[in-house]
């Protein structure tokens, strides 16, 4: 089967897959190279047909669904149709092309549609984890089993992944996703915000959603320009932005440790995972949870959550990975991100 998997990042596209043992792609587009021109994507996925299967972009998430059964409203839950925020109009172009041609791509849910979450643990969330970060835990699922001889069913662990803009962390307990701090639910990223004052958001009132995509440990730094690894090179010189960001990922994986308290380890991804300066000081700060590693992955150059995307397609496709699938309970995800809001005095616009 020749099956692929694409990740929707905040600064690339990612694209990995495979025709059985055989790599087929593994490669990503940079961002702005896709919003100066969206069908960029469709070249690079054309390149590798015949397909028999392709995973993503799912942003939100939603039940598993074929590309043929999206409606505009349930594009608009996976991506908003916000105008603040250029590259939801590309993605939403992207899918809306994917669908013209008749590309066999089927959306995957986020942490927020699987029933392996208790109820009580989605109210008033809406971002637990989107879509790619249930692809990330996947890949985690397949990597825990495979390092140590484990059932899928018998995979503990926490894992952070560490973005360029976002950080989000999934607990996973007895192979399947318990819990999850999405990007906008945890604590602040590299450049986003992360979880908001209510207070804070009270006295803000209405605004753009590109807004979620500051107020992180760049804007600390008081460095618009500043990139990760300079970040990394010299904490001393940026401490706030520096402890802001590792502290963040740590209190994360406290609070999961609430949801999954006896994780076989702590697993890391994500791009600034990989500079070794942030892992290092990462590793340090999260060994008092348990062993730390980085998620192994046999993408070359393509993120985790492209691969992870992979691995959900070929065991959708009835594949060697049909029971990642069964034991994360892909299938039995169902309702949107709007079914757990309690709160009263408000209305929330729905699509």
């Amino acid at each position: 089967m020749r099956v692929i998997g694409v990740d929707p990042g905040t600064g690339s596209f990612d694209f990995f897959g495979m025709d059985g043992d055989t790599v087929i792609i593994d490669t990503t587009v940079l961002v702005p190279e896709v919003a100066q021109n969206p069908e960029v994507l469709l070249e690079t996925v054309k390149s590798v047909f015949p397909l028999d299967m392709i995973v993503g972009p799912s942003g939100y998430g939603m039940p598993l669904r074929p590309i043929r059964d999206i409606t505009e409203r349930e594009l608009t839950m996976m991506v908003p149709d916000d105008k603040s925020i250029p590259l939801y109009d590309g993605i939403r172009m992207v899918v809306r092309l994917m669908r013209q041609e008749g590309f066999p791509v089927y959306f995957s849910p986020g942490v927020i549609h699987l029933p392996t979450v208790p109820r009580y643990r989605k109210a008033n969330k809406m971002d637990m984890g989107t879509a790619d970060k249930v692809c990330c835990a996947a890949l985690a699922v397949r990597d825990q089993a495979e390092l140590y001889g484990l059932d899928y069913g018998e995979t503990s662990f926490i894992l952070a992944e560490v973005g360029y803009a976002f950080n989000a962390v999934i607990g996973v307990s007895g192979g399947k996703i318990v819990d999850g701090l999405g990007g906008t639910t945890g604590g602040p990223g590299f450049i986003t915000v992360g979880n908001m004052d209510s207070e804070l958001a009270v006295r803000l009132g209405e605004f753009p959603g590109v807004v979620l995509y500051s107020g992180g440990a760049r804007d600390m730094s008081g460095r618009e320009d500043l990139t990760p690894e300079e970040l990394a090179h010299d904490p001393e010189r940026y401490a706030g932005a520096w402890n802001m960001l590792l502290e963040s990922i740590a209190k994360g994986v406290a609070a999961m440790m609430v949801s999954v308290p006896k994780p076989q380890e702590v697993l890391l991804s994500g791009r600034l995972s990989r500079i070794p300066e942030i892992y290092q000081a990462l590793e340090a700060r999260l060994s008092q949870f348990g062993r730390v590693r980085r998620l192994g992955r046999r993408a070359a150059v393509a993120k985790e959550a492209a691969e992870g995307a992979y691995i959900i397609g070929e065991g959708l496709s009835g594949g060697k990975y049909q029971g990642i699938i069964d034991s994360l309970e892909l299938k039995g995800a169902s309702g949107t991100m709007y079914d757990y809001v309690l709160l009263k005095g408000v209305r929330v616009e729905r699509p």
